[in-house]
């Protein structure tokens, strides 16, 4: 059985990720409260897998998770994409004309922004889960309260379902990281299977010093899906580029790393691991 740490409770966005992700074996979820817990675990408990969301199609990057990441010294050994549904729950005796408050994530409160205009009446409450949000009314009976999140969360606390499909884009995805202590990495990962990698590195503050690298990758063919810089506290104007990388040719991905680690510092992979397909 693995044992998996995430964010929130369960019926949480990142339960059924982890289900999803581990379809085919037992996993045991530890639920945590917030994500420097999750990376805390893993320092913790050499046996425990992490999960954590990195970026949303709508609310974009996590951008604390990619400084959590790199600091932890975790290796990423998969992805998971999450096609994100959300629905609007309440006691199962409460009708529209009963409630007064919604309660849910912020970035599940952004995403069903144009639901909740419609319903202007209802008082935004934010809160650290959404599917927290949603056991809550359930096990303090609060009537007049409503939740945004998972459809699961139902039938798994009892709640009824007044409306499905709330979000306002329905393109809308997470993409999740699964990662370990790097001495478990090639425990749960098959290296022969990778295609894409995420690295981190910093550039001298000089003209041209990003786009020689991006020449670099280029010329071996990587295709880079995504590149987030964050600032470097304490060297003022200096960033951490974190990119993700795909790949055909493990040997020419190799080679390209090796020839931009002249130009960059600090470089370092976060993980090599095989590419997530999207989940609905």
């Amino acid at each position: 059985m693995k044992r998996i740490a995430i964010q929130g409770v369960e019926g949480s966005f990142h339960d059924i990720a982890a289900h999803q992700f581990f379809d085919s074996e037992e996993i045991e979820l530890i639920c945590c409260s917030s994500f420097e817990q999750v990376f805390q675990t893993l320092k913790d408990d050499p046996t425990a897998i992490g999960m954590a969301a990195i970026e949303n199609t709508i609310a974009g990057s996590l951008l604390h998770n990619y400084e959590l990441l790199r600091d932890s010294g975790a290796a990423i050994v998969g992805e998971h994409k999450l096609r994100i549904k959300h629905s609007f729950l309440c006691l199962p005796d409460d009708d529209w004309a009963d409630l007064r408050e919604v309660h849910s994530h912020p970035v599940a409160l952004m995403q069903c922004r144009d639901f909740l205009s419609r319903h202007d009446h209802l008082k935004v409450v934010e809160a650290t889960d959404t599917a927290g949000a949603a056991r809550a009314i359930a096990l303090e009976g609060r009537h007049g309260h409503a939740a945004i999140g998972s459809k699961a969360l139902a039938e798994m606390y009892g709640l009824r379902v007044l409306e499905e499909g709330i979000e306002t884009n329905k393109h809308n995805f997470t993409r999740f990281l699964v990662f370990s202590r790097p001495s478990r990495a090639n425990l749960l990962r098959n290296i022969m299977q990778a295609d894409k990698a995420s690295i981190v590195f910093a550039l001298p503050h000089e003209e041209g010093s990003l786009s020689q690298v991006l020449s670099i990758l280029s010329f071996y063919k990587l295709n880079l899906t995504k590149i987030q810089s964050l600032p470097i506290i304490g060297r003022e104007w200096e960033y951490l580029f974190y990119v993700d990388i795909q790949f055909r040719d493990y040997t020419r991905y190799s080679q390209g790393i090796d020839a931009i680690r002249p130009l960059t510092s600090d470089l370092k992979i976060l993980g090599e691991y095989h590419s997530g397909r999207e989940c609905i």
